[in-house]
């Protein structure tokens, strides 16, 4: 019996990975740091900034030998600050399926508390979930560790044993699984493609969801 679910926020509420990629993307290049765009988003979607920019400076340190993190934070950090406030969307249905669940409900997400309070207030998501939001910052150990579900579930009331999770990301499977939850992977932001389809039920989703209208039909089928 399933009663609570917990929502990812970037790519699964707002569809906000398909501008961080192309953000992080292009300012890796034009260091000469490239990578295979499936490979990035199976590596890097879902860690925190923390766990991010750590690997980042890792591979700087192996393959051009120095330090990156002063070349590339601040260019992303503007650079995604410019596409969130001019570009940012609600992914489509969010809306509608969140207002349909009758459960008690979270979002925990990778992202800082600041940004995260952001995107959801311009996607007018916040008061849907407000105080329920809880980020990287909240825990220690962020995705693919469990922590930050572990800590939406205590918040709500509920076992882990009876809280979904909605995930774009393996870390973010990963990290549901360790919790003990149950986990749908999602479909429905803009960069998701064949080869994440095939990465979230290698990871072991119970299913994939397309989009929000799919979705919010299983809802109120549990």
């Amino acid at each position: 019996m399933i009663s609570a679910i917990i929502f990812d926020c970037d790519g699964v509420l707002v569809d906000s990975e398909v501008l961080a990629h192309a953000v992080e993307s292009a300012v890796l290049g034009e260091i000469g740091l490239d990578y295979d765009p499936s490979e990035f988003k199976a590596r890097f979607m879902g860690m925190s900034d923390t766990a991010f920019h750590a690997a980042l400076e890792a591979d700087g340190q192996a393959r051009l030998g120095r330090s990156i993190l002063a070349e590339i934070v601040p260019r992303m950090k503007t650079r995604y600050a410019e596409a969130i406030a001019t570009k940012l969307v609600v992914v489509a249905g969010a809306h509608a399926a969140v207002d349909a669940v009758r459960r008690p409900k979270a979002v925990a997400s990778s992202s800082t508390a600041k940004g995260l309070e952001s995107k959801l207030k311009k996607t007018d998501l916040w008061d849907r979930f407000a105080p329920h939001v809880y980020s990287a910052e909240h825990v220690t150990h962020s995705k693919p560790a469990p922590d930050l579900f572990l800590l939406a579930a205590k918040s709500l009331g509920i076992v882990p044993a009876r809280c979904l999770v909605v995930e774009d990301s393996v870390n973010g499977v990963v990290a549901a699984q360790a919790a003990g939850m149950r986990v749908w992977g999602f479909m429905g932001g803009g960069h998701m493609d064949e080869d994440s389809r095939a990465r979230l039920r290698a990871a072991g989703v119970e299913r994939i969801v397309e989009n929000w209208a799919e979705a919010a039909a299983l809802f109120a089928a549990l």
